[in-house]
Parts: structure tokens; C-alpha cells; sequence
């Protein structure tokens, strides 16, 4: 499969596993874009995998205790941190309630933690790239306690508000951060963790929901909910704390100190290698400057996918309650069968695309979801409901069950993939914040005046949202890069590899002659 910049530079697949390091921006001329756009069928129908692929038996064989170790350090901190983000949206009638506001103004709280998401990821980010994936991650843990405890004590809504706002700034740096705690794993396990990994999400919203009907009718409510989603950072801290980085994170530092080390040895020599240090502001500009066209297409294929999410859950509620009729018990059990249908496609696309590819996969769940737009919100019963939804969710959440291996593969040649990883599914979530505005507007204009005063059609709203979404990931994905099983090398490590392999040659030269009189002797 073929990247965007190796298409527009008439590049080669990476299928054998090579470095392939692009120094250069992608050369845009009419020849490099004629030859991009008429590969993009081509190698979208060309499956790199075989169909045994289709089984993790091989993924799972190929994961060391030390794998799994890591690989669940970060699927937790993630299921963690969107259990912390969910608490509000589980309990939202309750707080406002508590602090005297509407249901409305408490959704600003989350509507805030959508907005300064980016901020987060690229502070952390940036700290992640820079100084190790470990204790900014720790940070991010220590943090999420102190707010999510000073969430609890909030007793004005302007309190709520400024500790939502600075919650969205930590949420925001945890992604890439976690996504990067198993960057170590084997290739042929990558799609299989990577469907496992973001399915964690939904796992984060089944945790706030039962632990919010926990609590709710205790004597502290709500508030009871916060401190305790305060308690399970701590464990993860504990965990994280005893294990170094990853072994990829340690190569490059290591290659960073010698590609310094090797410039300042010969400026002491007086000698110019054309050459310049490693600098992280520097750094980050140079992988803009490479990175900035693939850069483009991950904020626009994330924007869908987060539109995607949003549009098929935020008001879903809603219209199980008013235009289905469901009690509160019955949409906690839809909702909840609903993302375990997310979990459960999640972890069978990511490990299907090990075959089809990733551009495909996405292909493939954009067609299975939309099957199951009609029945989901045009059949007003809960069995319809529940058993199509099911398949809706597999397909949405399949979507991003394979973002994290799509998007690290794409960036494996930059240093600073934590950062521009999460800086780009970060902004897509700020493009998709307003989705539920979106389709609330939209919604005012199919009122159901037979049902009462503020009943709408959400369901056939939702379902020209969620036709038009699918359509979109489609078009990116027939017309976007792939970089299948690329290895995550960056330059620097490519450097000081060749320079240790002609170490290694020049070695064996010179000890060649002493061998040959040693056995005439």
C-alpha cells in the first residue's frame, strides 16, 4: 500500500517492512496527482493480507508477556479517561439540578472538554515526543485525579465549567500518549490491538453509566460518582510507574544522543557535516514541513469519524425517550447492548483489515453500518432497536477500531508521532463538536405536534446525518493514502543504523588478514 507522499513522489509499496524516510516534502505536479488518483483504485482492491490473516491466532501468538503488559497499560488509561469524560453525560440532570441550571448549560461542560481536547494534545503531545511516553502519561493520571475530585466539590456552575475546561486539556494529551504504550508490539498484531484498543471508549461509557445508577440515589449522588472515578488513575499510576519506556522510545533517544554527539565531534574537528541537531522546536516544524499534506487527510478522515460517533449516539437518547417511548431503565439497557455491539465490531474489523487493508476496512463499515440506518431509526420498537443497533455500532465503532493503526502507520517515519497522532483526531473532534447542534436544528423542522409541544423526528434526522457521514468516510477513504505494516523508523535511527552496519563491515574487513595468518600459522 502505497503512502501519500511516496504516491506523489511515484513511490513504491512498503510491504517488505523497509524504512522507507522521506526527507522532502511531497513533490505537487500535475504528473505526481494524474499518477496518485489513478492508484487509488487500484491499490484499495489490491488485499495485502492472506486469508488467514482473518484469525488473530497468528497476532496473539506473536505477543510477549512484556507486549500484552503495555498494551493493556494504555487500552486501561484510555478506557480510564473516557470513563472521567462520561461521568457528565451519565449524570447530567443530576448535576444540573444540583447547581440550579439546565440540562443545556451542563452540556457546555462537555462541550468545553471537546473544545480544548487539541490544546492537550499538543502540550502533552509535544512532551511525549520530547522527553519519554511515561511520566507525561503519569502527569496526565495525577491530574485526572485532582480534577475529577475537584469536580465533586464544584458548588457553582461557573466552578463546574472552569474544571471541565482544564479536564479537556489533560483528556486531549491522553490518546497519543496511550496509543504509544504499545508501539513496540509485533506488526502482524497491530490491527488486532488496534480494534481492541479503541472500543475502549464505549467500555469507558458502560463503567460511568453502571456506576452512575450506583450511586445516584445515595446521599451524595452524582458527586459520589467523581470521587470515585478519581480512584482507578491511582492504580494505573502505580502500574505505569514500574516499567521504563518503550523500547522504541529508548532507540530514539539513543539515536538522538549519537546524531548530537557525532555533530559536535566534528565541529571539534573543525569539520562541517551539513548536519543539524537535534532540536524538539525544530523538529516539530521539520515533520510539519514532511508530514503536513498526510497531516491534512488524518484531520479530515477523523473529522467524519468523529461525526460519525456523535451523530449516531448524542441524541440517541433522546429519541429512545421522546419519540420511542423508552423508559430510563430500557435505554440503559439499549444503550449499553448498543456499545457492546461498538466493542465487539471494534475488536473483529481491526483484525479483519490485517487482510483487506485499513482503507477498505473503512470501506466495509461505512456499507455494514448504513444496512442498519433504516431499521435503527425508522422502527420504533425496542427488539428492532437493540438488534440493529447492535450491527449500526459495530460498524460505527469498527471505523475507529482501526484509526490507531492507520494513523501510526502513516506517521512511523516522524518523530513526533504522539503529537501530530493526536493533535489530528483531536481537531477532528473540535470539527465535530457541533454535531448535535447540527442535528437539533434540523430536528426543529419534523415536528411530531400528535406526541406534544418539543417532540421532533430525531430518527429521520439522525438517519440523513448518518447516510451523508458514511458517504464522506467513503469518498476519503477511496481517495486517501495507506501505508500498510510501514516500520516506525525515523531518520535519525535509519542514520545511526547504516552507521552501525559499516561500523560492522569495515570491522570484519580489518580482522579478516589477522584471521587468515593466524591459520597459516
Amino acid at each position: 500500500m502505497e503512502s501519500l507522499r511516496d504516491s506523489l513522489e511515484i513511490g513504491s509499496k512498503t510491504e517488505d517492512y523497509s524504512p522507507h524516510i522521506r526527507e522532502e516534502g511531497p513533490t505537487i505536479n500535475s504528473k505526481t496527482i494524474r499518477h496518485y488518483f489513478a492508484t487509488r483504485i487500484p491499490t484499495l482492491l489490491d488485499l495485502p493480507g492472506n486469508f488467514e490473516d482473518i484469525a488473530p491466532v497468528k497476532a496473539i501468538r506473536s505477543m510477549s508477556r512484556r507486549d500484552w503488559n503495555y498494551f493493556l497499560m494504555g487500552y486501561m488509561g484510555w478506557t480510564i479517561d473516557s470513563m472521567d469524560f462520561f461521568c457528565v453525560s451519565a449524570s447530567t440532570s443530576a448535576i444540573a439540578e444540583t447547581l440550579n441550571v439546565s440540562v443545556t448549560d451542563i452540556t457546555w461542560g462537555i462541550t468545553l472538554v471537546l473544545m480544548l481536547r487539541s490544546v492537550g494534545a499538543i502540550f502533552f503531545g509535544f512532551l511525549g515526543d520530547h522527553y519519554g511516553r511515561k511520566w507525561p502519561l503519569i502527569a496526565c493520571y495525577v491530574l485526572f485525579i485532582a480534577l475529577e475530585l475537584g469536580t465533586g466539590f464544584v458548588q457553582t456552575y461557573s466552578q463546574f465549567l472552569a474544571v471541565r475546561a482544564l479536564f479537556g486539556i489533560v483528556m486531549g494529551g491522553c490518546y497519543g500518549l496511550c496509543v504509544a504504550t504499545f508501539e513496540d508490539a509485533p506488526v502482524a498484531a497491530r490491527g488486532f490491538l488496534s480494534g481492541l484498543y479503541l472500543p475502549g471508549y464505549n467500555l469507558g461509557y458502560i463503567f460511568a453509566v453502571i456506576f452512575f445508577r450506583a450511586f445516584e440515589y445515595t446521599p451524595h449522588s452524582w458527586r459520589a460518582l467523581f470521587w470515585f472515578s478519581s480512584g482507578p488513575p491511582v492504580l494505573l499510576i502505580i502500574w505505569r510507574v514500574f516499567y521504563p519506556d518503550t523500547n522504541y522510545f529508548l532507540e530514539l533517544k539513543e539515536a538522538r544522543r549519537l546524531h548530537n554527539q557525532k555533530i559536535d565531534d566534528a565541529i571539534a574537528r573543525g569539520e562541517d557535516l551539513g548536519l543539524k541537531k537535534h532540536n524538539p522546536f525544530n523538529g516539530i516544524v521539520e515533520a510539519l514541513r514532511v508530514h503536513w499534506l498526510t497531516f491534512i487527510y488524518l484531520v479530515l478522515l477523523l473529522a467524519g469519524c468523529n461525526f460519525n460517533s456523535h451523530g449516531s449516539q448524542d441524541l440517541f437518547p433522546t429519541m429512545l425517550k421522546k419519540q420511542v417511548g423508552l423508559s430510563a431503565d430500557a435505554i440503559t439497557v439499549t444503550m449499553v447492548v448498543l456499545n457492546l455491539g461498538a466493542m465487539i465490531g471494534g475488536a473483529i474489523i481491526g483484525q479483519l483489515t490485517e487482510l483487506t487493508g485499513r482503507r477498505l476496512g473503512f470501506i466495509f463499515c461505512c456499507i455494514l453500518g448504513g444496512a442498519f440506518i433504516y431499521p435503527v431509526f425508522f422502527i420504533h420498537e425496542q427488539k428492532y432497536i437493540i438488534g440493529c443497533g447492535f450491527f449500526l455500532q459495530a460498524g460505527v465503532m469498527g471505523i475507529w477500531s482501526i484509526i490507531p493503526s492507520h494513523q501510526y502507520e502513516l506517521l512511523a517515519n516522524t518523530e513526533y508521532r504522539a503529537l501530530l497522532a493526536g493533535l489530528s483526531y483531536q481537531l477532528g473532534n473540535l470539527a465535530s463538536s457541533a454535531s448535535s447542534t447540527i442535528e437539533s436544528q434540523i430536528g426543529s423542522r419534523f415536528p411530531l405536534p400528535e406526541k406534544g409541544v418539543d417532540f421532533y423526528d430525531y430518527g429521520k434526522v439522525m438517519a440523513i446525518f448518518m447516510g451523508c457521514v458514511f458517504g464522506y468516510i467513503i469518498i476519503v477513504s477511496v481517495l486517501g493514502p495507506e501505508n500498510f505494516h510501514a516500520v516506525y523508523k525515523t531518520r535519525v535511527m535509519v542514520e545511526q543504523e547504516e552507521e552501525q552496519l559499516v561500523e560492522n563491515e569495515l570491522a570484519s574487513i580489518n580482522s579478516k588478514p589477522t584471521t587468515q595468518l593466524a591459520e597459516r600459522v
